[in-house]
């Protein structure tokens, strides 16, 4: 069932199972999932504070009685606008992948804030322009890991669903997780899948990333509701997949070239739809990541750093006149 509608709040795509999505897939705006059947719950995910899993969650109950206790709460991967709002999930057992659970929180609140408090180099300011406290509340969240991992794969019936957990990482992350509700012919795909804005692509893999596709498209499934974006169908799923074979050709004949990682990432034009796609300036952090990968050392290593790239590029980018400005949605990924 593909959602019409790229809007804020929650949307069915199966039988008591329903997508939460908060347009436009940007910095934080992440999507979440719920699947319920015999008085029964499972969130996937959580989102970037409490204010706004609160509002979620409040939202989720309203519409599904069941939700108003969450029985199983899955984090698709460790990222912290898919894990900072866990305590609100009170009583719920926690599952994450093996490999998840050991990256989650290596970026805590306080750190964050102390960034966007004190750290007045590009990079900080960057930050604190894309993830500051005008946008989202850091204080009281009290870090909230799983309970319990598996290793590459796991079954949970909530109700009469049958819901298998594939780890499929590294990908995005080492340990990312398809959730997928069998019953619904739903996959709910954490950030392994974006749609209409450019991934984050800093670690994992991207050979593991394409496999990761190959896995979902492999799937007897209708509807797929990405990490960022709207709702979408395999076609989605086949878009992000050439996004990533894209990303890594572009960058290859740049790195043998011998252009430096900003030269690079600037360098690289965009074939429709990739070139309408918000956040452009996250290439920059693809570029490095893949640099590194393939055993340069001018590379940059530090998160702040990283930032202070993405800043640069955007500069560049909105003096050159290059910078596409949309609020637009991008609809289905087709």
């Amino acid at each position: 069932m593909i959602i019409d509608e790229y809007a804020k709040g929650l949307f069915q795509v199966g039988g008591g199972t329903y997508a939460y999505v908060q347009p436009n897939g940007y910095w934080g705006q992440s999507n979440a999932g719920l699947i319920s059947d015999g008085g029964q719950s499972m969130l996937v995910d959580t989102l970037m504070d409490l204010r706004l899993t609160d509002e979620m969650l409040t939202v989720m109950a309203d519409a599904v009685p069941a939700a108003s206790k969450i029985d199983v709460l899955v984090n698709s991967h460790a990222d912290i606008d898919h894990t900072y709002g866990n305590q609100l999930v009170k009583g719920a057992r926690i599952v994450a992948s093996q490999a998840s659970a050991s990256e989650f929180f290596k970026v805590t609140p306080e750190y964050l804030v102390d960034i966007i408090t004190n750290d007045h180099s590009e990079g900080g300011r960057y930050i604190a322009e894309k993830m500051g406290s005008h946008l989202f509340d850091y204080s009281r969240i009290v870090l909230t890991p799983p309970t319990e991992t598996f290793d590459r794969q796991k079954t949970i019936m909530v109700g009469d669903k049958e819901v298998r957990l594939l780890a499929v990482g590294p990908a995005h992350t080492a340990g990312d997780v398809i959730v997928h509700s069998v019953q619904d012919r739903v996959v709910f795909t954490g950030d392994l899948l974006f749609l209409g804005v450019h991934p984050a692509i800093w670690a994992g893999s991207v050979e593991g990333w394409i496999d990761a596709c190959d896995t979902m498209l492999s799937l007897d499934v209708d509807t797929f509701v990405s990490g960022h974006g709207p709702v979408t169908d395999k076609n989605g799923v086949r878009t992000f997949r050439a996004y990533l074979v894209e990303i890594r050709a572009e960058t290859r004949k740049r790195f043998e070239a011998g252009l430096s990682v900003e030269e690079a990432a600037f360098d690289i034009a965009w074939s429709p739809p990739f070139d309408e796609w918000l956040s452009p300036e996250r290439v920059v952090g693809c570029v490095n990541y893949l640099y590194r990968s393939w055993g340069s050392t001018d590379t940059i290593d530090d998160f702040v750093g990283v930032f202070a790239a993405l800043s640069r590029y955007a500069k560049r980018k909105r003096a050159t006149g290059a910078e596409h400005v949309h609020t637009a949605s991008c609809g289905h990924a087709h």
